[in-house]
């Protein structure tokens, strides 16, 4: 099946490039923008050969699976920009469920028991994860890269294991085709489109990033629980109360102080709740 925009996307003025076969959406569409592309530009791609996920690892995207980019080119501070982090988890979860509602409700009780999951077995996690039964189904790369004018383009990638997970992960890993769920990779797409058309006018360039922030915290995984956040180095442990209006994780650590995190490796379940 042939990729294309959702009507909302095109309504809202979207444009796409799809390709067989790239190395990577997010460098390509980087590339775009330092030549000129005006952003609100998809680009898809049937195969990637050298996707990437956060702290340069690798993202391993079989065909059938989906990869796409979505090119903004911005006048505001990289702070406001990676928000639009917020606008991407929330724009691939709706799109999940318009394409396969079944996947919002447990069908067990030991799915509402896992850690960091509730009986909704669509959960985001902070801060760039969708989790399905608490397994990673999806990530979300931000990159960003200055231009002339104060303006920075910001390439949102998203992968989307459809047919397959990639193997030998530091945690576990979900797909779609894997738990009966049979979802087109193009089908995704259009309804990524059409729901992200919509949170970036919610988003509005920040302006609307309280709304976004409610509605991410409305989905997000391990509210209120136990969590262990890896800074490079370091280890934060404690409750996991909210994320502040810079999309910062906040955690309220076991002697009752108040903690902001940037950027770091959320964890659940025991090693969360280990005391040092």
């Amino acid at each position: 099946m042939a990729f294309a925009l959702g009507p909302k996307a095109e309504t809202a003025g979207y444009r796409l490039t799809v390709f067989d076969e790239i190395g990577s959406t997010n460098a390509e569409a980087l590339a775009r923008a330092a030549a000129g592309d005006a952003g609100r530009h998809w680009f898809v791609t049937h195969r990637q050969t050298a996707g990437r996920g956060r702290r340069g690892r690798a993202w391993q995207m079989p065909p059938g699976n989906l990869a796409a980019t979505n090119l903004f080119v911005l006048e505001t501070s990289p702070a406001v920009a990676a928000t639009l982090g917020f606008v991407a988890g929330l724009s691939l979860d709706e799109a999940l469920r318009r394409v396969a509602p079944g996947l919002a409700v447990a069908t067990a009780l030991d799915w509402a028991e896992a850690p960091g999951v509730s009986s909704d077995r669509l959960r985001l996690k902070w801060p760039n994860d969708v989790l399905l039964d608490g397994r990673k189904l999806a990530g979300i790369l931000l990159e960003a890269h200055a231009l002339a004018g104060g303006r920075i383009a910001i390439a949102a990638g998203i992968g989307v294991n459809v047919v397959a997970a990639p193997s030998s992960l530091p945690y576990p890993a979900a797909a779609l085709a894997e738990l009966g769920v049979p979802v087109a990779a193009a089908d995704l797409f259009a309804a990524l489109s059409d729901a992200w058309a919509g949170y970036a006018s919610i988003w509005n360039e920040g302006r609307g990033f309280a709304v976004i922030r409610r509605r991410w915290l409305d989905r997000a995984a391990g509210l209120g629980a136990d969590v262990a956040v890896s800074v490079g180095s370091e280890v934060f442990a404690g409750t996991f109360e909210t994320i502040d209006e810079e999309g910062r994780l906040v955690i309220r650590d076991h002697d009752g102080q108040r903690r902001e995190i940037a950027a770091g490796e959320v964890h659940f379940g025991t090693v969360a709740t280990a005391r040092p």
